[in-house]
């Protein structure tokens, strides 16, 4: 990926470099990162295979545009599928029921891929690993399904409708077209990730509230089922924004299953273990799996930047975005694989103790 040799002996110990990062409090660490450069002035990143290569760089051949191309088109096309179902009622009665399969079909078909196309085979989930994994996923789709779905209800599903119902906004997004149905929900995913970006962004600088976000952060791996190791206090903090942004916006039932298909499917893409590529514009607006493996990875220039998990523009706008095409190894603190009591503990243990995991 790079245009020169680079010449280890010229170079940081990455091993130092980590070590003095691990161990440092997110708020003194603050743009405190890893300074090794190439002779060309590019970021240098070390990968899990010992490469050394200048992390922003991208090749691009037949196979990097190939794997360009998924993303923005499944994305986008899960979006099209759940905006007709609703719009033309397909499947009878039960219509709504099919969006959601539409929405939660993303993870077992990127998984199949992952164990075809896996980007690192270092990253594929070992067995225990997936069932730990399943336990995030369920914990989560119970919780956020009513929303979509009138199987059952949940205290967030009725807050959601209540607080629709009493917005003080004078907006009303009730779009009856397949089109004004993708306009509105990336309209309103627009207007919440701008909320969502500061407050994950705090969640990186300053320890207290790094605690609640932590637990997404260790991870060693990457794969399309882990985006939903989400700790159930980062919910409040976190997890409630968009659905929020869209109820005191007016946004009808549709809107929301329409955005949360995207949601669904750009998330577990994000995560995936495949050899995704940013595409081009589309990367400029657009989180990217390339993208956010940097913000998974253990380099902390990497992990401290690129914020936006659904639209990556304020990044861009505020100055953190990171566009390396390369990570090295992933996760937090020590960079090694918690229990799941160590990752449902974290946001209540010391800062000492948060800080040498």
């Amino acid at each position: 990926m790079t245009d020169q040799l680079i010449d280890p002996l010229d170079t940081v110990n990455p091993l130092d470099t980590v070590n003095s990062l691990n161990t440092a409090n997110p708020v003194d660490s603050v743009n405190s990162t890893s300074s090794e450069t190439s002779p060309s002035g590019h970021p240098i990143v070390r990968t899990e295979e010992g490469v050394i290569t200048e992390g922003s760089k991208v090749k691009w051949d037949r196979k990097a545009i190939l794997w360009a191309l998924p993303q923005p088109v499944l994305v986008l096309g899960s979006m099209l599928l759940a905006a007709a179902i609703l719009v033309n009622e397909w499947g009878g009665e039960y219509y709504r029921v099919w969006t959601l399969v539409v929405a939660v079909s993303s993870t077992p078909l990127l998984l199949i891929a992952e164990r075809i196309w896996a980007k690192k085979k270092s990253w594929l989930l070992k067995p225990d690993e997936m069932l730990e994994d399943v336990f995030w996923m369920a914990s989560g789709g119970l919780l956020w399904a009513p929303l979509i779905s009138d199987l059952y209800r949940t205290p967030v599903s009725d807050g959601f409708q209540a607080l629709r119902d009493m917005s003080p906004l004078q907006i009303e997004f009730q779009p009856t077209t397949v089109v004004g149905l993708i306009g509105a929900a990336l309209c309103i995913r627009f207007v919440s990730s701008f909320v969502y970006y500061w407050l994950h962004r705090i969640q990186h600088e300053s320890l207290f509230f790094w605690r609640m976000h932590a637990t997404h952060h260790h991870l060693t791996k990457m794969s399309a089922i882990r985006g939903n190791r989400t700790h159930p206090f980062e919910y409040l903090a976190l997890g409630l924004g968009t659905p929020v942004a869209l109820a005191l916006m007016g946004a009808s039932d549709e809107v929301f299953i329409v955005s949360a298909a995207f949601g669904m499917w750009n998330g577990k893409f994000n995560h995936a273990n495949l050899p995704m590529v940013s595409m081009p514009v589309w990367d400029w607006f657009f989180a990217t799996a390339q993208q956010h493996h940097c913000h998974h990875a253990l380099e902390r220039r990497q992990a401290d930047s690129n914020y936006g998990c659904d639209i990556i523009f304020w990044d861009r706008l505020f100055g953190t975005y990171c566009g390396d095409a390369e990570v090295g190894s992933l996760g937090a603190g020590k960079g090694v694989r918690l229990s799941i009591k160590d990752q449902l503990m974290l946001a209540l243990y010391s800062d000492e103790r948060l800080k040498n995991l």
